[in-house]
């Protein structure tokens, strides 16, 4: 395992981190979220993601008990959470990053978790109806309290990121230091173009997601929603209209031949093709199985002999076929 520095901060976070959306709560217990975080620990992960909406708590909660029950040492872990939606219907509870909410929601995480203080808080979305300045100072107060050490956004647009870290270096506050955006073969555009000049303007981290495409790139897929898969989840069959997309298991098809070219999986290679960004601080991986997290971790030898000839072979392949 290699690790980079979380944009111009100066954290180090593990190349390949292990996140609990969809699986926490719904496809996983603490046992096997035990099992799981052990097997991506000991494979050299330090970052672990969650949010307040994942399971509706119930995420943290089993990461938070997992943590206790393997007994790390605090300062060998990096865990986050995100947050905007909230848990409860009240007007100052849900869909907000004003200063009220995120006053409660770090109290509320925390308590979940167990823990003294995050390392990572992001701002899960933006808020329109909150001023920015706003959320910014409730950011900064957060980590001058001592519950969070650095802040960030998740799929902010880049004036939204550019207008924090201008308000944040106006009053001399705590500066976003961290975005999490979806980043895949299939999905690019707001990585490649859209953030483009904030990596050296601002020094922008990445802490990615979704870099299987909620499992479309690992080609299961292709025959429909298999038993027992993400896309069986209930929850989330707002998932299955991309998963099922003919077009892009189509292209995942084409994709499989450059696989067994390298020897791995096509998820290894869907993987490694993320690990290739130098932009990237960390691309989070999922997994309902100690297997799958061992095959994950396995993308780090394929990224090596990924050379630049075999990614421009692959973006041939996508074509523009990518969000």
């Amino acid at each position: 395992m290699h690790y980079r520095r979380l944009g111009r901060s100066g954290l180090k976070v593990s190349e390949l981190s292990f996140g609990s959306w969809v699986t926490y709560g719904n496809q996983v217990d603490t046992a096997a979220a035990r099992e799981l975080m052990a097997a991506a620990f000991d494979a050299g992960v330090n970052f672990f993601d969650n949010a307040e909406i994942y399971a509706r708590g119930e995420s943290e909660r089993i990461m938070g008990a997992a943590i206790r029950a393997l007994g790390w040492p605090r300062q060998k872990f990096v865990v986050s959470t995100k947050f905007f939606w909230g848990l409860s219907d009240g007007p100052n509870e849900k869909n907000t990053l004003n200063a009220k909410y995120l006053r409660h929601a770090i109290e509320g995480s925390l308590a979940r978790f167990g823990l003294d203080y995050i390392d990572l808080v992001f701002c899960h979305r933006a808020d329109p109806h909150t001023p920015i300045e706003e959320t910014v100072w409730a950011m900064h107060r957060m980590i001058e309290r001592g519950q969070a050490l650095y802040w960030g956004t998740s799929e902010w647009s880049a004036d939204e990121i550019r207008a924090a870290w201008s308000i944040a270096e106006r009053h001399g506050l705590a500066r976003p230091v961290m975005e999490q955006p979806q980043y895949n073969l299939l999905h690019r555009r707001r990585v490649e173009q859209e953030y483009a000049r904030l990596y050296e303007d601002i020094g922008l981290g990445l802490t990615t997601w979704s870099p299987l495409a909620s499992g479309l790139l690992t080609g299961k897929y292709r025959g429909g929603i298999p038993d027992g898969s993400r896309g069986a989840v209930e929850n989330y069959a707002f998932l299955r209209p991309r998963l099922t997309d003919q077009k892009g298991n189509e292209i995942v098809g084409r994709l499989e031949p450059l696989a067994n070219e390298l020897g791995c999986t096509l998820a290894q290679l869907a993987l490694a093709w993320c690990l290739k960004n130098p932009r990237v601080s960390t691309v989070i991986t999922g997994a309902t199985r100690v297997a799958q997290v061992q095959e994950n971790m396995q993308a780090l030898d394929v990224a090596g002999r990924l050379t630049a000839e075999t990614k421009a072979r692959i973006d041939a392949v996508v074509g523009s076929h990518f969000d």
